[in-house]
C-alpha cells in the first residue's frame, strides 16, 4: 500500500460563521476541523468513518487540481477535507477517527500503476450523499488512470450483483477515475477484486496484441 501523508491539520473551535457558511456547514456547527493530505480518495474515505464515530459532517472536500506530484505548495497536497460540529471535542473525535483510518487505507502499486481497490462496509452520511445510498450501504470505491478505470468498471460490474452508483468519468482534478457501486458486501468485494485484477492485467501488458 502507498502511504497517506497527512500534510496539515488545524482546528478552528469558534470559526466565523460567515466562513462556516460558505463551506456548507449548518448553523449549529461552528467548529471546524482542516486536514490537508496528499491522497484525495483515501481521505474521502476517512472522512466518511469521522461521520460514524463523532457527531460531525463533512462541510467541504474538495480533491486539488493535477494531484499530489504537482502541488503548488509544500501542504497544500491533493485534497482538502472540512469537518464542523457543536463543540471543538466532536471534530476532534471525528478527526482521530478520520487519521486512524488513513493509516489503513490506500492506494496500491501495479507496477508504477497507481489504482484504490476498496471496500467501505457500511458508509456514513457523506459517502451515503455521494452516492446517493442510505447510510449503512456497502460501497465498493474503485479508483485507477483514466483508461485502467473504465477498463476495471466494466469488469467490476460484471462480475458481481452490484450497481454503478457515481461514477467518476475521467479525467477529474487529478487525471483519474472510477467509481462507487452499491451491492451486499460480499457482491462489493467480488467487484474490488476484479477492478483490482483488471487494473494490474493492465499494468503488465498495456496494450493488446
Amino acid at each position: 500500500m502507498i502511504p497517506v501523508n497527512v500534510l496539515a491539520l488545524r482546528y478552528l473551535p469558534n470559526a466565523d460563521p460567515a466562513l462556516c457558511r460558505a463551506l456548507g456547514a449548518p448553523e449549529e456547527n461552528h467548529c471546524l476541523g482542516l486536514l490537508s493530505t496528499d491522497c484525495d480518495d483515501a481521505t474521502y474515505i476517512a472522512l466518511d468513518a469521522a461521520t460514524k464515530a463523532a457527531q460531525v459532517q463533512v462541510s467541504y472536500a474538495r480533491s486539488l487540481y493535477a494531484g499530489a506530484a504537482n502541488a503548488t505548495t509544500p501542504y497544500a497536497g491533493e485534497v482538502i477535507g472540512v469537518l464542523s460540529g457543536q463543540t471543538p471535542g466532536a471534530v476532534r473525535s471525528g478527526m482521530a477517527a478520520a487519521l486512524e483510518l488513513l493509516s489503513q487505507v490506500g492506494f496500491q502499486d501495479a507496477a508504477g500503476v497507481a489504482y484504490l481497490a476498496h471496500t467501505v462496509s457500511s458508509v456514513g452520511s457523506f459517502l451515503a450523499r455521494e452516492a446517493g445510498v442510505a447510510e449503512g450501504t456497502a460501497l465498493a470505491y474503485l479508483i485507477a488512470p483514466p483508461l485502467e478505470a473504465l477498463y476495471g468498471l466494466d469488469a467490476a460490474l460484471k462480475a458481481a450483483e452490484v450497481e454503478l452508483k457515481k461514477c467518476y468519468a475521467p479525467p477529474s482534478e487529478t487525471n483519474f477515475g472510477g467509481g462507487l457501486l452499491s451491492g451486499a458486501q460480499s457482491a462489493c468485494d467480488a467487484a474490488r477484486d476484479a477492478f483490482a485484477q483488471a487494473v494490474e492485467e493492465i499494468a503488465r501488458r498495456p496494450r493488446e496484441a
